[in-house]
């Protein structure tokens, strides 16, 4: 059953992208060219998905002390804004903006079989691959 929710709640994920256009990568990159064809309908698309999950979570975790499926939610703890967490959001931002393709959007944009969502998910890996490299790395000469 826990197998099943996660199918059901990934593919209501992937079609409201879809739906939404974020797995175009074109309406996306529009999205960023505020100078030029700018297109705003992502905006909309963005706040309503923080104001959805704002109250969902306020809704979830005030009915429910434990997920169905799990012993405790799996919630991130840590709010220390460092170096890491920035320089992430940056790549993150930085690759988004140059192929209009992030991770949430590249995953449903598979199913049509495009070439550059197989480029886009082969260096996202890649660069996933890289910093565990980088970090297991750097951790190593850290503690030596």
């Amino acid at each position: 059953m826990r197998l099943f929710s996660a199918l059901v709640i990934g593919a209501i994920f992937g079609l409201g992208i879809a739906i939404s256009g974020m797995a175009n990568p074109a309406k996306v990159l529009n999205f960023f060219d505020i100078a030029g064809t700018w297109d705003p309908s992502l905006l909309l698309v963005m706040v309503g998905a923080l104001v959805t999950t704002a109250i969902g979570y306020r809704i979830v975790f005030r009915r429910m002390p434990a997920p169905r499926y799990e012993r405790a939610y799996n919630v991130p703890g840590n709010r220390t804004i460092d170096a890491r967490l920035i320089g992430g959001a940056a790549v993150f931002g930085i690759g988004w903006g140059i192929t209009g393709f992030c991770p949430g959007g590249a995953i449903p944009a598979l199913g049509l079989a495009e070439p550059e969502t197989f480029i886009f998910m082969a260096a996202m890996v890649a660069g996933i691959l890289a910093a565990r490299f980088l970090q297991v790395t750097v951790l190593k000469t850290a503690t030596i």
